[in-house]
């Protein structure tokens, strides 16, 4: 059994994406080919912003945002220590101090009532000196951003957040890595922030056979700007630079790819709530020391993994293993814990929802193409294994 099987999709439209590859190579235009524009009109008119702009990595999707804010060195960027490293990286990178807030232990997103707080305690007038999680390291930080990440597929919750940025004057930069066209309230990921993010990285619910990735908004001027800065910071005249920027654009064959992935998207979207309603059905909720993933109402998850949360999670792993049934933990270690984050000042007990998390949650096989036999038999399986573990309800993970 595969964790993801890219195979299957790639069975079901190879002849569509050979026919795509041929064109861009008849036609040579192999930067910034006719298929990037068209991609990128696809994704905006999918996800229903005004602007989608293709670039080389989710990295990149990350960067462009912060640079077009002019985020930098005394800046503050508000995010979770529970995602992939580029959440954190990208602040880091640009010399702004990424301020990590712990995760509500039900969605794994950021906790919109520590956001508040966070934010509230490194303004206060004695932020400073204050032995706080905030580590201001006796200089004066200045609040810019908040980089909410769409955990596993499932929208934050972009209602609050954005209340409190217009509260304090951030901006939002929705981290929506995992969770394209995931919904919230009536509307798709990653358009409910200011501006969002998306990897299209090959495991991703929309993966293209490399790198790459896509911004999204409906400001006028900053995509002008992330425009400017995909293409070392190009103006009307591109041998004319008008500010610093980066080499990041799409692969117009990678744009051809997505195309054709894009078409089928919506039906392959059907298909992994179909998966992820089957795995919730088979498996024995709370009684054999798991607990399944939670859904608020309004929220539809791009499901780009499915994450249990386990008593013993260690031991049924491993069992799991022998039994020949791939499973993946994200993520180990929390940001905050990381040697690359070491100069924050951060330790161990910081963030206990957050730790807790990456001590408990496990990833079982998800993919659209995976058979009802197959979920059938990796939940009888975890459903064994993890019965002798005993009970474990939601309260277990309240850290």
């Amino acid at each position: 059994m595969e964790f993801i099987d890219l195979k299957a999709q790639q069975d079901r439209i190879r002849p569509q994406i050979d026919a795509a590859i041929k064109r861009v190579l008849d036609h040579g235009g192999y930067i910034m080919g006719p298929e990037v524009a068209e991609l990128e009109r696809m994704l905006a008119e999918y996800v229903g912003v005004r602007h989608a702009i293709g670039c080389a990595s989710g990295t990149d999707a990350l960067l462009l945002p912060l640079l077009a804010y002019g985020v930098g060195p005394g800046d503050a960027v508000f995010t979770t220590p529970f995602t992939f490293f580029a959440t954190c990286e990208m602040i880091a990178l640009t010399g702004a101090t990424p301020i990590f807030v712990d995760i509500d232990p039900v969605t794994f997103n950021i906790d919109p009532v520590k956001l508040e707080e966070a934010i509230q305690q490194l303004t206060s007038p004695n932020a400073a000196n204050n032995d706080s999680k905030l580590k201001t390291q006796n200089s004066k930080l200045i609040p810019k951003g908040i980089i909410p990440v769409d955990l596993f597929g499932l929208p934050a919750d972009y209602a609050k957040i954005m209340a409190i940025a217009e509260k304090h004057g951030l901006f939002v930069l929705e981290d929506a890595a995992q969770a394209f066209g995931a919904e919230y309230q009536g509307r798709r990921a990653p358009g409910l922030a200011h501006v969002g993010a998306t990897s299209f990285f090959p495991a991703k619910p929309l993966g293209c056979y490399g790198d790459g990735g896509a911004v999204f908004t409906d400001d006028d001027v900053l995509a002008k700007k992330m425009r400017s800065l995909l293409m070392h910071g190009k103006g009307a005249d591109k041998y004319n630079n008008v500010r610093i920027g980066l080499n990041a654009r799409l692969d117009t064959l990678q744009a051809a790819i997505l195309i054709e992935k894009l078409k089928i998207y919506p039906e392959e979207t059907a298909l992994r709530q179909e998966v992820a309603k089957r795995y919730t059905a088979a498996l024995a909720q709370g009684t054999n020391g798991v607990i399944t993933p939670h859904l608020p109402d309004g929220s539809v998850s791009a499901w780009a993994q499915y994450t249990l949360r386990c008593k013993d999670r260690d031991v049924l792993q491993s069992n799991l293993k022998q039994a020949g049934i791939p499973s993946m933990v994200y993520y180990v270690k929390p940001m905050h814990l990381l040697d690359a984050m070491a100069y924050l000042g951060y330790k161990e007990g910081d963030f206990p929802v957050t730790e807790l998390a990456a001590r408990t949650v496990l990833s079982l096989p998800f993919f659209p193409y995976l058979s009802r036999d197959e979920v059938e038999k990796v939940a009888r399986t975890v459903n064994r294994l993890a019965g002798s573990q005993g009970a474990h309800t939601e309260s277990n993970y309240r850290g």
